[in-house]
């Protein structure tokens, strides 16, 4: 038989997804607990709706992510750290401030967790990091960092 789950049933999937379970365990554990209802054509009819708008929204998010991965081509962003003489830092730039100064200079939302640098910033130069935008986009930056002496 087929349902489709309201919520999530372990062992058997996720809320919304289509499944063919046995007719007694649809009809004695699923449909008595309300975990599921029954694939009529007009509950199909709607599953299949919200496969098309989900596919939609998808690809929207992954339109945007890559629109946002273009806007970060070619530029850069500039993190001041304090330091002293000879260029080096008091301490590192780490990938939250590389996040905040993304955020600030472009408006984005990117959080410090999908900043990665490719070594400890604790020298003043130009440098680069990889920024995971979500659906299988990234995009690389350049970071220079100055020294403000302190």
């Amino acid at each position: 038989m087929k349902v489709i789950l309201q919520t999530d049933v372990k062992g058997q999937g996720k809320k919304g997804e289509l499944i063919n379970v046995s007719d007694g365990y649809a009809r004695n554990y699923l449909f008595p607990r309300k975990l599921a209802s029954e694939a009529t054509p007009a509950a199909l009819a709607e599953y299949e709706r919200n496969e098309k708008a989900k596919a939609a929204k998808l690809q929207q998010d992954k339109a945007k992510a890559q629109e946002l991965a273009q806007s970060f081509k070619g530029g850069g962003v500039t993190v001041t750290g304090k330091g002293g003489t000879g260029g080096r830092l008091f301490g590192s730039i780490s990938n939250v401030e590389v996040a905040e100064a993304l955020n600030k200079q472009f408006g984005t939302q990117i959080d410090r967790r999908d900043v990665s640098l490719n070594e400890p910033i604790k020298q003043q130069g130009t440098y680069t990091a990889k920024i995971k935008l979500g659906h299988g986009v990234s995009a690389e930056i350049t970071v220079n960092v100055e020294v403000a002496n302190g």
